[in-house]
């Protein structure tokens, strides 16, 4: 974890904050002095104005490659819910959600001040999927798709005009479409206008995190590097 991070983690103060009391040599690290961008290992003692802090918790952030069938819901009594699926020691929840039909990445974590970060729109944090249809694709349908969609939001009860996104052909059937929002059903509700049904759903990207080394139905934690790049970006 970068050490302006870590600092932050205890609640002292923000990351940008941190980097002051480093840039005036108020930190040390393992009783060295620290530098601006320097990483926190689990062991390293870390003191600020010679007091040593400590993170007020271990915050978890997990990896997972969702199978279909699988519920994203904290509520227990939901057969099938992710958080049973996993069955982790701690309270962790999803970050967004896939609908139970469809499959791939999804983070679930105990930090619940990223959430919203990551999940905001007009971050236009990018999520990739690859999408399998029910009757052969031609260029317009990706152009129609790409160009913005008229689609019903059930949530708000409004209809509403997807953003512009990137789709692109990889067979008669199958397209990668990479969404920069998260509307309820997207995909599938896009689809629809232009009568082709979704077979098949997997998101295999989250910003700059892949489903790679991660099977379907298996999880892993993210490490140190690829919180403080998703950290960075947020």
């Amino acid at each position: 974890m970068r050490l302006n991070n870590y600092i932050s983690s205890t609640g002292m103060c923000s990351r940008r904050e941190a980097d002051k009391l480093i840039q005036q040599g108020k930190v040390s690290i393992n009783g060295k002095i620290a530098k601006i961008g320097q990483s926190v290992e689990v062991n390293d003692i870390v003191k600020v104005n010679g007091k040593r802090i400590i993170p007020k918790k271990n915050n978890v952030y997990i990896a997972l490659n969702k199978p279909v069938g699988i519920t994203c819901t904290t509520e227990r009594h939901v057969k099938g819910n992710i958080i049973d699926y996993i069955n982790y020691p701690e309270r962790i929840f999803p970050i967004g959600r896939l609908d139970k039909p469809s499959e791939g990445l999804i983070l679930l974590t105990n930090d619940g001040s990223i959430v919203n970060k990551i999940l905001r729109s007009e971050n236009n944090h990018e999520k990739e999927y690859v999408v399998t249809v029910d009757k052969n694709i031609n260029q317009k349908f990706i152009e129609k798709m790409s160009s913005g969609v008229k689609i019903f939001n059930p949530v708000n009860n409004k209809w509403v005009v997807t953003k512009k996104c990137h789709v692109n052909k990889i067979n008669d059937r199958t397209f990668k479409i990479i969404l920069s929002q998260g509307l309820n059903r997207q995909i599938r509700r896009m689809c629809e206008v232009f009568g082709y049904n979704v077979i098949k759903l997997k998101r295999v990207r989250i910003m700059d995190l892949t489903l790679k080394g991660i099977p379907t139905g298996k999880w892993r934690k993210l490490t140190s590097k690829e919180m403080d790049n998703i950290l960075q970006k947020l």
